[in-house]
């Protein structure tokens, strides 16, 4: 399968939710197994916040477009284009100070926790 980062972009922002009433900023593009693969732009909501919480599985970032800032366990990184990142499961984490075109891949996989 093949992902596309502008026909992944065309699905956002996503279906209105409680959550997110502007419409989903994240979108699925492909799964197998334990992995899934999203695209996530967070600077389609409203208030121009990451309101994401933390996930069940480990994650993998990798930052397409954009500049921001990745919290990480109270640790904080720049993130740009060709950034990579990983946050295991049941961590804190959230993108702060990002452009309004900020987009990254993001792969979830393994168990619930994590692996270990």
């Amino acid at each position: 399968m093949k992902a596309s980062l502008a026909q992944a972009l065309a699905r956002l922002p996503g279906a209105p939710t409680a959550a997110y009433p502007e419409g989903l900023p994240f979108a699925a593009q492909m799964a197998g197994g334990s992995m899934s693969l999203e695209i996530y732009a967070p600077g389609s909501n409203a208030d121009g916040q990451d309101r994401q919480q933390p996930h069940a599985q480990d994650e993998l970032y990798f930052v397409q477009r954009g500049h921001g800032e990745l919290l990480i366990g109270g640790q904080r990184f720049a993130a740009e284009p060709g950034d990579a990142f990983f946050v295991s499961a049941g961590t804190e984490h959230r993108f702060e100070n990002f452009t309004a075109d900020f987009a990254t891949w993001v792969v979830f996989y393994g168990p619930p926790g994590g692996e270990s």
